[in-house]
This record gives C-alpha cells, structure tokens and sequence, in this order.
C-alpha cells in the first residue's frame, strides 16, 4: 500500500480561504493500468479526456491509480482522446467526455469561436522546446532569424508558442523563419539530416531527440516569455459543469493535489508511467527528467487563472492567432470559472 500525504501543498492556504474543503490522507494500492474506480455512494462520474502517451498528462493517470480523484469522492474514467487539441475538442464536442486536459494555445482559439467549455484549473507549466542542431549554428534565440524550424504541423502548440518566443525577441516569426512541417514523428529527423535547423516540439518527444541527437536547447515554456506560465489547463464543457459544479470543484481541488505531489515525488509518477503505460523510446531516467523537469506546482485557480488566460489571449493576438478585436481581459473572464471567487 502507498500512502499519499497532504501536507505541504503549495495552494493549501487558498483553497482553504475560499471554503473548499480540507484534504485527507488515503492509502490506496497500485493498478497496473488507468481506470475507473468503483466508489460507494453518490460519487459522480466524470470522463476526463487526457492524452495518454504525453508525460506531462502522466500526473492524471497517476492520480487515478493512486486513488487521489476517488479520495475527492470523485468517480473518474479517463478517456484516450487522441494526440492534439483537434481531438480533444472534438471529445468534450461528440460527448465522449466531460473534462479535457489541453495546452492553452489548444483551447483559446475553439473558445473565442463559441466552443461552449470553461477552463477551471492548471496543471503545470512547460512541456515545449525549441531545439538546433550543432550544423545551424544557432546558440541562441536571436540566431534563429533565417532559419527553417520543423514542426508537426503549422498551426500546431510548438510553433505558436515559439512564434511568441520570437515576436517577443523582435524577430518576425512569419517573414524571418521559415516553418517546415513534417511527420510528428520525423521532426527531430529532418533537423538531424540538415532538412531544417531546428525542430519545435512537445515533450516526451521533444526531450527525447534534444538527447538522441545532441540538439542544443534555445528556448522553451518554461523560462524566458512563459517565465509562470502555466501550459496545460483543464476545461469542462459548460452543460456539465452546470449541473456538476461541486464536482468540478472537487476535481480542480484534487488537480492541485495530484499535481502538488507530482512535484514532490516526480520519481514515483515516472515509474508508474514507465510500468503502467511502457511508452516507446523512452527509459526510467527519461521520464524522471521529462516530469521531474516540469513545473508541476504551477496550477492556477480562480483570479490567478483568468491573469494567465488574460496573458496567452494577448500572445496570441500577437502572433495573429487570436482576432484583433478580441478583447483579452473580457475574453479570459468569459471562459473561466472562477472558484475562488
């Protein structure tokens, strides 16, 4: 059996400050794969969309196995909603799930088209890297201007987010570079046949080829721009969290919690992740990097939330992703719930 302590949360002081309810300790035993767990009384259920084969989604398996959502008197079915934030729109839309994890720059763009979900809670910052090879000659951000980076697809999380990178750093992330878009799984091998001089992708994979192939790391969702940011957020479609608002709650409450010990513990979520869900390429001291690297203590709730909405609404405005006439303060206040308030 494993214990699963509560002391020491980081967000502790103000869930309790706006009455959400204290945390108590449970020993679960392990499971070898993610499922739903069968509780006793009125636990309801909740499909929560993840993408199995990220890293950074591992926290959310891990919570299930672990027992932390059913501690929360919460009844959750995790749901294999595909590789990207197409998918896990089309999840939450079809009703195949109820919840969502997803990248920020995945649900800004849906939301402002009247995709009716709200975002309610964070689960951590930086999961993208933008990497050179050693033939690019790019050292740091400012030599990037006139090369051609690979990416998985234009539009997708990596180039958004490094198009922010490099507006911010004056570089003009259309006429300055050049975007390649290859296989999501050829990205790190286009950059290492001298196709492209740098390849923007999502951990684990990204982690993987900085490692396999000696890239040189140049920026990523962690430091520099996104310095606090938050990366991946958590969205309920709007019927559900309608008639399920306390649940909701709950799940956010036990997010911070899941999360909280992710980062105090990266080693036991990497070797859960490793036996659980044996994802390809990737060794024990991979994950432990990959998850023991992200900033898993940056989950956002209620005001803090909406600044951070707010905050990627004005990026991606900036990079033309987002309608000029989108009005960021307004548009982060219309599609979070705030909890805390």
């Amino acid at each position: 059996m494993t214990e699963t302590p509560t002391g020491g949360l980081s967000r502790r002081s103000v869930l309790k400050t706006a009455g959400v309810a204290g945390l108590a300790a449970a020993s679960v035993g392990l499971i070898t794969r993610p499922t739903s767990y069968a509780i006793a009384g009125n636990a309801p259920k909740v499909r929560l969309a993840w993408t199995e084969v990220a890293a950074c989604h591992a926290p959310l398996g891990f919570g299930v196995a672990k027992g932390f959502y059913q501690k929360h008197n919460l009844d959750i079915e995790l749901f294999y909603q595909g590789a990207s934030g197409q998918t896990l729109i089309q999840a939450l839309a079809t009703g195949k799930s109820d919840v969502g994890a997803g990248l920020i720059g995945d649900w800004l763009k849906p939301l402002e088209q009247g995709f009716d979900v709200k975002l309610f809670v964070g689960s951590h910052g930086g999961c993208q890297r933008l990497l050179a090879s050693e033939a690019s000659g790019v050292t740091d951000i400012q030599g990037v201007k006139g090369k051609t980076i690979a990416t998985y697809g234009i539009g997708a999380p990596p180039q958004v987010a490094f198009q922010v990178t490099l507006a911010k750093a004056g570089i003009d992330p259309e006429a300055d570079v050049t975007w390649k878009a290859v296989p999501f799984e050829l990205v790190g091998e286009t950059v290492a046949r001298g196709e492209a001089d740098l390849a923007a992708h999502l951990d684990p994979w990204a982690y993987s080829i900085e490692k396999q192939h000696g890239f040189k790391l140049i920026a990523d969702t962690q430091t520099g721009v996104y310095d606090g940011h938050t990366c991946c957020v958590l969205g309920v479609n709007g019927p559900f969290l309608n008639e399920n608002k306390d649940a909701i709650r709950r799940l956010a409450e036990a997010n911070i919690e899941v999360h909280d010990y992710t980062e105090a513990h990266p080693d036991e979520v990497a070797a859960w992740y490793l036996d659980a869900l044996k994802p390809a390429g990737l060794s024990l001291d991979d994950l432990n990097h990959v998850i023991g690297n992200l900033v898993a203590h940056n989950h956002p709730i209620g005001r803090p939330l909406i600044d951070q909405i707010q905050r990627t609404s004005e990026d991606l405005k900036l990079v033309k992703v987002l309608d000029p006439g989108t009005d960021p303060k307004e548009f982060a206040e219309r599609i979070v719930v705030d909890f805390l308030a």
